[in-house]
């Protein structure tokens, strides 16, 4: 399998999981324009894709839905909760329903819906497999069971390390948007990440990608800092990498 995050942060995010022939996008929080630049950039068509998986209604996640999906005869899978509680397509035909915990099979890719914490209707990650596995866990506010189950046993994780707990902190936000973000349905940590891959990922995991981060509470260099604690871990042998908002990341093979 091929990934690729071609947007992740507040202003957008959009992850491009390919079997090599076809692919998936998990959310579509950029426009379509920037979808298609974007996946130009790694020389891939979005001809290619074959669906859309909607983690939660927020826009940031569902902001190109719409015109992708009716430009490319996309349908698109959200839960049942998610679609009552947003726009997603004018063309009602391409909306399909998931449940949690339930598998939808892809070109010979299964991809998985579970639930997570995090503030909207009925938020979900996904698992993407066809051999190998890969998790895409963002927007979550705890280290839930789900999450620490799907982490356990992934090969490529791209998981949320949204804020540096100092800079939250110490910066502008008013206290009210501080205590939402740093409780179980706001979002992980620096910390709170690092923390959940030492104690919970396998020791054959290949790739963490740190994915989500805030642009005024955190930073890539941070990031990569509290990820240092993995050297604690003398059965690893992983590389770290971490998303962008405005550009696309390389186009990583699993």
């Amino acid at each position: 399998m091929e990934l690729c995050a071609l947007a992740s942060g507040s202003s957008g995010n959009c992850f491009y999981v390919s079997n090599g022939n076809s692919g998936i996008l998990i959310d579509a929080g950029i426009s379509t324009k920037q979808i298609i630049e974007r996946m130009s950039l790694i020389n891939k068509s979005p001809e290619t894709i074959k669906a859309i998986f909607i983690t939660h209604e927020h826009s940031d996640h569902i902001r190109g839905a719409d015109v992708f999906a009716r430009k490319f005869n996309v349908p698109i899978f959200a839960t049942k909760k998610t679609v009552q509680a947003s726009f997603l397509c004018s063309n009602e035909d391409l909306i399909n329903t998931i449940r949690n915990n339930e598998t939808i099979d892809i070109n010979d890719v299964e991809v998985e819906a579970f639930s997570k914490f995090h503030r909207a209707a009925d938020p979900v990650s996904y698992n993407i497999s066809n051999g190998k596995k890969i998790s895409i866990i963002t927007d979550v506010g705890c280290v839930c069971n789900n999450v620490i189950k799907h982490v356990s046993d992934s090969d490529f994780l791209c998981i949320e390390s949204n804020y540096d707990e100092e800079m939250l902190e110490n910066g502008p936000y008013p206290y009210f948007l501080k205590k939402w973000i740093k409780s179980d349905i706001g979002h992980l940590s620096n910390a709170q990440s690092a923390s959940c891959i030492l104690t919970h990922a396998k020791p054959s995991i290949k790739h963490v990608m740190l994915s989500h981060l805030s642009k005024n509470n955190n930073s890539p260099d941070l990031a990569l800092k509290s990820f240092s604690i993995l050297k604690q871990r003398k059965d690893f042998s992983l590389k770290i990498s971490v998303s962008q908002r405005e550009s696309p990341t390389a186009l990583f093979k699993i």
